[in-house]
């Protein structure tokens, strides 16, 4: 019973997130309803902040302030429908920059490394070669999210919206995980003689860190 709610769950995130792509998709370059977009487009990120808010210690002050954002957003309402493709825009192109900088503030000097850190919770005290390998693999993530901002940033402004738009709703996804499967593959080659774990089993444990605990 609990596989089955488990892969129910999966499927039902994954059958949202192709739905929300559909949409996004549709909302950027079929649809007429700028109303339809901003609703659209602000979706994901009003459940993100409502998620964070909830599980804030200081979760009535933060619900408060998201109260006043949505004033605001009702303000400026007509500006958003005239302009709802800079929301997605942005959206995407910040997440992407957003996850460029906090790896990339785990490699100053002093810090533990993004990868490094994940590794340690699943594989416990790390041996010297795999500490070299998870620096270079955080480096490597920096570059993929910069790179991903850029191309997001440069295709929106350069190239027809439904270009852009298939970027960043169907090829964002399958990009991430084949970065994933390709980590594994270059793990197994460089590191033969260590405990593999799976994808699924390192992607749960990151999940289950506390945002607190996380390295800054």
């Amino acid at each position: 019973m609990l596989e089955v709610a488990r892969y129910g769950r999966v499927f039902l995130v994954v059958a949202l997130t192709i739905g929300y792509a559909l949409l996004a998709h549709y909302t950027n370059t079929v649809s007429s309803n700028s109303t339809l977009g901003v609703l659209v487009a602000l979706t994901p990120l009003v459940f993100a902040v409502l998620l964070m808010a909830w599980n804030s210690r200081h979760r009535w002050a933060m619900l408060i302030t998201i109260a006043s954002g949505g004033v605001a957003i009702f303000v400026i309402w007509d500006t958003l429908e005239q302009h709802f493709h800079w929301l997605y825009w942005i959206e995407h192109a910040g997440t992407q920059l957003v996850l460029c900088l906090v790896f990339a503030r785990t490699l100053r000097a002093g810090r533990e490394p993004m990868c490094s850190y994940f590794a340690r919770l699943v594989h416990g005290p790390l041996a010297p070669a795999m500490v070299r390998y998870t620096r270079q693999i955080t480096f490597a993530w920096v570059a993929f999210f910069g790179l991903m901002s850029t191309i997001s940033t440069v295709l929106f402004f350069a190239a027809p919206v439904a270009i852009w738009s298939v970027f960043v709703n169907f090829l964002t996804g399958p990009l991430i995980c084949l970065m994933f499967i390709l980590e594994y593959a270059a793990r197994h080659f460089l590191l033969p003689d260590m405990e593999h774990v799976p994808i699924l089993a390192a992607v749960k444990a990151m999940r289950k860190v506390p945002a607190d605990q996380a390295p800054k």
